[in-house]
């Protein structure tokens, strides 16, 4: 059955608009293009009125379970994207059976992944003791997220993208390895999963190519189709920026799902349609 919906994850401390760009250029090939927020984080999470309690506890798998839900009710089964935090979560839907094909782009790491970047330990460590809100600051998000950026591009990036994010997701995340029951585990081993592309960026301080190439070799003893890509000039926000990006993802998952000719992306000439919340 040919692929004809794609949803896009993003990851923690962004809103669903960070797909923006790729949003807009999936669906002028033709997609149908799913972009929606975490959980609570509809609207304006300061807004007042707005009630924080769903958000502060927001755990890994109440966002599992959220994506889960939203590709439950598509007619066919969906490429899958996530960025981030959302490429952990790509990962855990496929495990569980959903998706056509996945792509992680930089993700955060599944449980097994041991040398975690100094980054990701500074943000856990940081917030512990804190409340239950976890947030980047300006200069953690140019150091961290955008910083083959300009100060001046970055600042317009985080008041444009960046949103306090749960706590609980990024200690889930952290401290996985020392969890029996971790929400962030995957089975490695699925020979029945969809097929899986982890993108990494050579600039990326967040999620190196070391932690992505790591997440990668778990999969090794696994049947199921997993591959590597690397874009060496780009840093964890530029990669879902670039076009060139989003077509090698697309054309890589079509490949797979579809059988057709890699770096060839399908055009539709029907109407399209985009589902768009951030």
């Amino acid at each position: 059955m040919k692929v004809t919906t794609i949803v896009l994850i993003n990851g923690l401390w962004l809103t669903a608009l960070s797909w923006e760009l790729w949003v807009k250029h999936f669906a002028g090939q033709g997609y149908f293009v799913l972009a929606r927020s975490w959980p609570w984080m509809e609207g304006a999470i300061e807004q007042p009125g707005h009630d924080p309690s769903g958000f502060l506890s927001l755990g890994l798998a109440e966002v599992v379970d959220h994506y889960e839900q939203i590709i439950r009710e598509l007619e066919t089964p969906p490429i899958i994207i996530g960025h981030g935090f959302g490429g952990l979560i790509t990962q855990i839907l496929l495990d569980r059976g959903w998706g056509a094909a996945g792509v992680a782009v930089a993700p955060a790491p599944v449980k097994g992944v041991r040398r975690l970047p100094l980054s990701l330990w500074k943000m856990a460590l940081s917030d512990l003791g804190h409340g239950k809100v976890s947030s980047l600051t300006v200069k953690q998000f140019h150091n961290s997220f955008a910083n083959t950026l300009t100060e001046r591009e970055a600042v317009e990036a985080f008041d444009c993208y960046s949103v306090p994010g749960p706590k609980r997701v990024l200690l889930q995340a952290t401290f996985a390895n020392f969890t029996s029951h971790s929400a962030t585990t995957v089975n490695p081993r699925n020979d029945t999963r969809a097929p899986l592309l982890l993108v990494a960026g050579g600039k990326d301080r967040f999620a190196p190519p070391s932690l992505v190439k790591a997440n990668f070799d778990l999969y090794r003893d696994s049947k199921a189709e997993t591959d590597y890509k690397e874009f060496p000039d780009d840093a964890h926000f530029t990669l879902i920026r670039d076009p060139k990006i989003a077509d090698y993802a697309l054309g890589w998952a079509l490949c797979r799902a579809n059988g057709s000719k890699l770096n060839t992306v399908s055009s539709h000439t029907d109407s399209w349609s985009v589902q768009f919340s951030a």
